[in-house]
């Protein structure tokens, strides 16, 4: 039995058009199983964890990691918060500067910069909610002087950003990059 070309025609298309959705659906399923690396794990390339690594220019096809702003300079820290809390501190000397924490599969956890903190000066802890509780019990001198941020996370890194307008600030800022502090507390 013989299709009439028309019917033939619409059949043929509506199997055309089931085939592509079903494609397209397992393509995105599939899509975080076939990823072979992530930032988290890109940042490890850069230097050791806890501690603020510079991280090469942003050339375009070349980028360090994904999405990186070509106009500011970058330093990249991993931690583990099984290890104890870490503190962040950087004396950044530019118009602008910024510090992004994100979790281990790169989801923005907490982000903060020169205008919301009120100073050229980052000052922060971060720890979990158990490691909170014990620091109460036992706070240090200066934690009124910190921004303590509580996140449910224990891996991730944080990422440094300042922008420097000239190119004659480029080594200034770099300076102050590399002498950021990624670390245990006390």
């Amino acid at each position: 039995m013989t299709l009439p070309p028309r019917l033939a025609w619409t059949v043929g298309l509506v199997a055309t058009f089931s085939l592509a959705i079903v494609v397209h659906i397992l393509v995105v399923l599939t899509v975080p199983d076939n990823v072979s690396h992530s930032a988290y794990e890109d940042i490890a390339d850069f230097g050791p964890d806890r501690s603020f690594n510079l991280l090469p220019d942003v050339v375009a096809g070349a980028e360090p990691l994904p999405a990186l702003d070509p106009s500011m300079q970058h330093a990249a820290c991993r931690f583990r918060l099984e290890d104890g809390p870490v503190l962040f501190t950087a004396a950044i000397p530019v118009p602008f500067w910024s510090i992004g924490l994100f979790n281990e599969v790169g989801e923005a956890v907490y982000s903060l910069n020169n205008r919301t903190a009120g100073s050229d000066i980052l000052s922060m802890l971060l720890l979990t909610p158990q490691q909170l509780s014990i620091l109460r019990q036992n706070p240090p001198d200066d934690l009124e002087d910190l921004i303590v941020i509580e996140v449910e996370d224990t891996n991730g890194f944080a990422l440094l950003r300042a922008f420097s307008p000239h190119a004659y600030q480029r080594q200034d800022v770099e300076s102050a990059l590399s002498t950021a502090y990624c670390g245990f507390l006390g």
